[in-house]
This record gives structure tokens, sequence and C-alpha cells, in this order.
């Protein structure tokens, strides 16, 4: 694939359709970061999911946008594992990154004020926040006026969260053999800005389901639907790794594979996972 010529090839479709990169992330559900990278020709193999998906909002046929003839589907976006899994979705907050409660502290400090309150006024809003029905701005606002002090949550949040490396490199693995997705209650823009630091491994990803732009959280019947949606499996293929027991029982309640990730003890949950996504023989 040339990967400059149909980053070229893309920018232009997107801008004859007069659509911003937001617009069409949102509309062929793309991360931000995925959608710029592939336009400036940083990702070398796009898969053909995320080009499909790009192609039917632009109105285009894959051979148009990528120049050239429609390559084979790769084998292993067809792989399942063992139990039938084909679409692995993992949570962020508790399995690809911890510590983010650590905010809470570092807010106290700085205000002067007790971490319960703190705390409190957090869990006060997030929901709001992370359905998208109250912007960032919004949030530090308020935060600002309980606090009395200029507020950038996202900036307490970015510097207290640390990778989990042992998720993110099963994370890695599972990308490489099936279809992989993230499924996270989060706040507007977090998830592009833990890719611009490199918090979130750069995959291609064939699902990112932001509870703040699909207006619903877990364990929620709707962000579960959408997710089963366009995960585009039945919902006996799916699997759901998350720290969160009520946002498990949610989704085998859709229908879906679950296994429980501990943050705490995380090469035990690790081990759990490499032996779930064991391949089909």
């Amino acid at each position: 694939m040339d990967e400059a010529g149909l980053g070229k090839r893309l920018q232009m479709a997107r801008k004859a359709a007069g659509l911003t990169q937001q617009d069409l992330c949102h509309k062929a559900k793309l991360s931000y970061s995925t959608l710029a990278k592939i336009e400036r020709g940083a990702i070398k193999s796009p898969s053909v999911f995320t080009i499909q998906s790009v192609a039917e909002v632009l109105h285009l046929s894959l051979s148009d946008l990528m120049g050239e003839e429609l390559p084979e589907v790769p084998k292993q976006a067809k792989r399942k594992t063992k139990s039938g899994v084909r679409f692995i979705y993992f949570d962020i907050n508790g399995c690809l990154v911890r510590f983010y409660h650590r905010a809470f502290s570092k807010i106290a400090k700085d205000t002067g004020s007790a971490v319960d309150v703190v705390e409190t006024t957090f869990w006060h809003y997030n929901d709001a926040v992370c359905r998208g029905e109250m912007s960032m701005d919004e949030f530090n606002r308020l935060l600002a006026e309980r606090f009395d002090c200029m507020m950038d949550f996202a900036r307490y949040y970015l510097e207290a969260i640390e990778p989990i490396k042992e998720t993110q490199e099963v994370l890695k693995y599972a990308a490489e053999h099936y279809r992989v997705g993230l499924l996270s209650n989060i706040m507007p823009g977090l998830i592009d800005d833990m890719f611009a630091r490199d918090i979130l491994p750069e995959l291609t990803y064939d699902s990112i389901i932001d509870s703040s732009k699909v207006g619903a959280l877990k364990p929620e019947p709707k962000i579960y639907e959408i997710a089963q949606d366009w995960a585009g499996c039945k919902p006996e293929e799916v699997l759901l790794i998350d720290d969160s027991r009520a946002n498990l029982m949610a989704a085998e309640h859709m229908g879906w594979k679950v296994m429980w990730f501990d943050d705490v003890r995380p090469e035990e949950s690790v081990a759990r996972v490499r032996d779930a996504l064991e391949p089909s023989r």
C-alpha cells in the first residue's frame, strides 16, 4: 500500500466532502490520532476495516481511495479464539492505565483542600462529563469555583496515570491476531491526549467507544449496543476485559464473554487473558 499516496488522497477527499478531521473521525468512528497519522502517512498499514469505514463516509469505493487493486483481508482478521471470540474490547482506566486517583491527592495539595472533598466533587460531575453532557471547560470552571483557583483536570489526570505495561503488551498481541477495540467511560479528549503522549499504544483499532462521544456510560445497555454494532460480530464472539464487575455483568447480560482484570495483580490477570486468547485449532 502507498501510505503517503493514501494519506494525500484521503485528505483531498475529506476536504472535497467539506469535512474536518474531527468530522470524519466522528462519522467513521476513528480516533483523531489515527486519522491524522494516516493522512500524513505515519501509519504504515491501516487495516482494511479502517479504510472501508472512511471510504463509506466519503462515498468512495475502497479502490478509489487506495488508488490500487483492493488487497485481500488479512487472514488474522478472521481468526477466533478457542472459545469463539473474534473481537476483544479493552477498558482503559484500571486495565491499560492506572493511578488516576493520584490526581485527587495532587489537586488537594495544590488547593489546600481535603482529598475526600476533591474526590466527592469529582464524582458529583463525573458522569455528566463522561457522557458528554458537560464539556471539560464547564467542568474545569465548576472545579475552579469550588476550589477558588484555575483548574485543568486533564493535566492532573495525564500526569497522574501510568501505563499498565503488561496489559498493553497483551493488547498489542491481540491486535496482531484478532480485531480489537477500546471501550471506556472517559472524559472528552482524554483518549486522544493519551495517544499523543504515548500513554496508550498507537495501533489500528477496529473500534474506539468513547463514552463522551456516544453519550452513554458502562454499565448502561446503550453503550454495549453501540459497541456490539461497531464490532460487527455476534454477541458470543465479543470479549470485554474490564476491572469493574458491574460493567462485566452488563456485558455478560448482552451475551458477551467477559474477563475481570485486577490491576493490583496484573501479571495474574495477563496470564488469564493470554490463555483466553489462544487461537482455535
